[in-house]
Parts: C-alpha cells; sequence; structure tokens
C-alpha cells in the first residue's frame, strides 16, 4: 500500500523561489463600468484556448487588490501587455511609484476598445475581454475572459520579468550576427544634459584601453533612462540619485554645485558670486527636464524664496541659448568647455555665493545579475575619471 507523502515545510519557498525563474511578461489588468475604474500589475496571464466560441485567456489577481472585486462587478477587463520601456506603468499599478496627483492612470495615455475598459494607448499588445467566469483559490481570482477585441504594436519587444527584476528579451544569433566575434557588447545610458559632456571621453578610454566595442547608447531624460536600465535595455547608466526606485545599486560618483549662467553684459555679471536671494526677482529660464527642475526650484525653496519662472525648457542648449539672448539667467550644474551658446554668443557663468544641497551624479546599475567584461570596465573608467573631476569639471566634485 502506497503511504502518503509526507508534507514538506519548505516546499512554498522552494514554489516561490522556482517561479521567480520563471519569466513572465508584465501585464497591467484595467476594467471600468459600475464598480469604477481601475487597474493592477500581474505577471499570472495565460491563453486558455483559441477554439472556444471567441478566445479566451485568464489572469490571476490577488483577492484584497481593489481592482478585483471591480473586475467581478463591471465584468470586463482589459489585459495591457507592456513593451519593454514601460516599467514604469508596472510600477505604477503594483504601488511601487506613486504619481504627484495619486492617480495610477495618469502615468499614461488611455483609449478604450469594445467593453469599455482602459487600454494604453501603445501597449505591445492589449486584449479586451468579457468575463465569462471565475474560480478563488487562495489568496487569488483566476478570471477567465473572452476575447471581444485585441490590439497589436509593430515592431517590439515584451517588457518580462524574472529573478525579480524586469528585463527584455535577446534574441543571440541575431547578437552574433549584428558585431564581430572580437567586439565588447556595451549597452550604456546617460542623463541627456551631462551624457554629451561625459561618455565621449570614458568610451574614448575604453578605445585606447583596446576594447572593440559593439556599442548602444539611451540618452534621454532620468525616467526614461531609469526605465531603460530596469528593462535590461542597458547594463549602466550614468543618472542622478534622484528617483531610482527599488532594485538598483548605485557608484557614487560626484557631487554637483549649481552654478549661475548669464549673458555677457548682464548686470550681475559684474559679480564674482551670486546669492539666491540676488537671482529670486530675475527671469530665470527653467532647466525643467526631470528631476533637474524640481532641483534647481528645492534650492529656492530652502532659502524661503521663489524665483520668477519666466520660461521652462526640458533642452540644456535651449537653456543656453535663451540666457545668451538675455531672456533670463539659468541655473545648471554641467559646464561645457565652450563659453559659447549654440549660435555663438558669449556667456559668462558664476558661482553661488554659498554651497547649496548639491545633486549627486551615480553610476547605477541593476543590483542582481552581472556584468559583462566591458561594462566592468567602463566602471573602472570612471572611477578613474571622477578621481580627478575636481581638476577638470569645476561643477563636479567627487564624492567620498
Amino acid at each position: 500500500m502506497l503511504q502518503p507523502t509526507p508534507p514538506d515545510p519548505d516546499l512554498r519557498a522552494r514554489f516561490l523561489g522556482g517561479m521567480a525563474a520563471a519569466a513572465c511578461t508584465v501585464n497591467v489588468v484595467t476594467t471600468d463600468g459600475a464598480a469604477g475604474r481601475f487597474g493592477v500589475t500581474v505577471s499570472a496571464m495565460a491563453s486558455v484556448s483559441a477554439d472556444t466560441e471567441r478566445p479566451t485567456l485568464l489572469v490571476c489577481v490577488h483577492r484584497q487588490s481593489r481592482a478585483a472585486e471591480a473586475i467581478r462587478e463591471n465584468g470586463v477587463f482589459c489585459v495591457n501587455v507592456l513593451r519593454d520601456d514601460q516599467s514604469y506603468i508596472s510600477d505604477c499599478f503594483a504601488g511601487r511609484y506613486r504619481t504627484p496627483d495619486g492617480d495610477k492612470f495618469s502615468c499614461a495615455r488611455w483609449t478604450t476598445q469594445i467593453t469599455g475598459a482602459p487600454r494604453v494607448v501603445d501597449p505591445l499588445v492589449a486584449f479586451d475581454c468579457r468575463l465569462v467566469s471565475q474560480v478563488e483559490i487562495g489568496t487569488h481570482y483566476v478570471f477567465f475572459g473572452a476575447v471581444a477585441d485585441l490590439y497589436r504594436a509593430e515592431p517590439g519587444s515584451p517588457l518580462i520579468y524574472a529573478n525579480r527584476a524586469y528585463g527584455t528579451p535577446t534574441r543571440h544569433a541575431d547578437r552574433a550576427a549584428e558585431a564581430p566575434p572580437a567586439t565588447e557588447a556595451l549597452r550604456v545610458g546617460a542623463f541627456h544634459t551631462f551624457g554629451p559632456h561625459l561618455l565621449p571621453g570614458l568610451l574614448g578610454r575604453l578605445s585606447e584601453d583596446g576594447h572593440a566595442l559593439d556599442l548602444k547608447l539611451l540618452e534621454g531624460d532620468q525616467r526614461r533612462v531609469v526605465e531603460g536600465l530596469k528593462a535590461g535595455e542597458v547594463d549602466l547608466a550614468l543618472v542622478y540619485d534622484l528617483d531610482l526606485g527599488e532594485g538598483l545599486a548605485t557608484d557614487p560618483l560626484a557631487a554637483l554645485q549649481p552654478y549661475v549662467l548669464l549673458a555677457e553684459g548682464h548686470p550681475l555679471a559684474a559679480r564674482d558670486a551670486l546669492a539666491l536671494e540676488d537671482l529670486a526677482a530675475e527671469p530665470m529660464i527653467l532647466l525643467d527636464a526631470p528631476p533637474s527642475g524640481r532641483y534647481f526650484l528645492s534650492l529656492f525653496e530652502a532659502a524661503g524664496l521663489a524665483p520668477t519662472v519666466r520660461v521652462r525648457t526640458l533642452s540644456f542648449e535651449m537653456a543656453r541659448g535663451l540666457v545668451a539672448h538675455g531672456f533670463g539667467y539659468a541655473l545648471l550644474a554641467t559646464r561645457p568647455a565652450s563659453g559659447l551658446s549654440y549660435d555663438g554668443r558669449p556667456l559668462v557663468s558664476r558661482p553661488l555665493d554659498r554651497a547649496v544641497a548639491p545633486s549627486r551624479l551615480v553610476l547605477a546599475r541593476r543590483a542582481e545579475g552581472r556584468l559583462g567584461p566591458a561594462a566592468e570596465a567602463f566602471r573602472r573608467a570612471c572611477a578613474a575619471r571622477f578621481a580627478d573631476a575636481a581638476a577638470e569639471m569645476p561643477t563636479l566634485e567627487p564624492t567620498p
């Protein structure tokens, strides 16, 4: 007679560990109707059958999620399968990131299809479903949906989740065809204001040391670069130590003290240093590329002042150009070698008369996972570059 298998007290923990290694797409499941509009991030989504009256799929939603009860009452839901650059949408609906207005749906643009359930305007694919049945198992509801409509984007890659981190699929055969075997893959991102100032020189150091690079660059504002890092688009990123969220490790590089940029001939340019009080009433050109704008405004707030913002711009060179043409001053941290604007007008810079809270530049990477040889060489190049940063870049001071 067969003996019953004794219970395994560690089975749950081993099961969770095993499932963590299974790569899944990242999906935001949304609903709308009489019970209200709700959404939640899930990884448990699968096809059931394409041969029913309408194709069916299933999603698993925790019973305590407000979206679960709303799906049951509304009778409709949309499965938004996210692209590999949309991890911030996942983080919002998973509760890891809070939008400024507290509304998760403000993190993206939305539309609807047949059922009225919200659909991200540009997901990788979306399944618009009517609820046909449900099963309660343990802590979750398993919702079965009949697909009423479908949206698919071309081309694109899915955002995946494995080993408790975001990733993106890689076609190894394609990568081998793209570059000779002798090259080393280096995928690096940088915040767009200081990327052009730092990356070429750092990459030049690697080339001088004999590294033949298969190079991929990602440039953008802080959110875009951090998204790409978490999604696996890049392995390393030069960013500010702000709004990084969970799952990243950082190498501190430099503390950046801001300076004042003025047009040549501006009355304030005659002074050796300027106080924030001197600037508050002057028209300000605000470099508003997140998180720069918030940082510069916080300096005035900490001093009990309110700046007079005349123009907001996301472009570093646009800010310099507007200053050069006399529209106002700007606070900046990166100092290009040239003292001219894009169109050749002279600019002058002056320090603040006292130290303020610095913004901090870091080299970020995913906390879990290993770096390749080229990425490790890039880390060493960054460390060497900032060892003498004070001598080479007056606005960049090495961080202890």
